[in-house]
Parts: structure tokens; C-alpha cells; sequence
């Protein structure tokens, strides 16, 4: 079963105006994961990743309903399929 990645709004001019893209095989980890979506849509990755390759500050990666950020990161591991949702973070008064 793929892994499929939700894309929202102001991202998706990067992955060719598409909302959901899905990458095959079986990737393991969350950082797999991305890796293979990055490989279909590079210029998400500048978008998603900073420099050194850390999740950016405003930017929110969640497996279902759990955010990486709490789980193990990158390194979070994937169940055979699963929905990964890339969110810009909304902050404001």
C-alpha cells in the first residue's frame, strides 16, 4: 500500500498544483518518505527542510494525526500505508 502525502495550498505550485501525491514502494521512515516525494517534486524540499536537512520552524510534518516533531522525527517509523500531511504552522492574534 503507498504512503501518501497531503500537500497543502501554498506548496503545491511545487508538486505540479496537485493537493495528494502518493510514492511507491514501502518506505520505512518518515525521512523515506519524504526522500521519495522529494525525488518526484524537488522543489519541496527547500520548502520542508532548511539547509542542514531539519524540519523548518514553521512547517509541521504529521503521520495521521501525530506530529513528528513528537514522535522520532524523520526517523519516525511508517506503518505499511499511511496519509503524511506537510503543514504550514498558523500563528497570528
Amino acid at each position: 500500500m503507498p504512503v501518501e502525502f497531503t500537500i497543502p495550498g501554498p506548496l503545491r505550485p511545487f508538486a505540479a498544483d496537485r493537493g495528494r501525491v502518493a510514492v511507491g514502494g514501502s518506505p520505512a521512515t518518515v525521512g523515506e518518505a519524504l526522500a521519495r516525494l522529494w525525488s518526484l517534486h524537488p522543489g519541496l524540499k527547500d520548502r520542508v527542510v532548511t539547509e542542514d536537512g531539519k524540519l523548518r520552524l514553521h512547517v509541521n510534518v504529521f503521520v495521521g494525526a501525530d506530529n513528528v516533531r513528537d514522535l522520532d522525527g524523520f526517523a519516525t517509523a511508517l506503518p505499511g500505508s499511511c496519509e503524511i500531511a506537510i503543514l504550514p504552522a498558523v500563528s497570528g492574534g
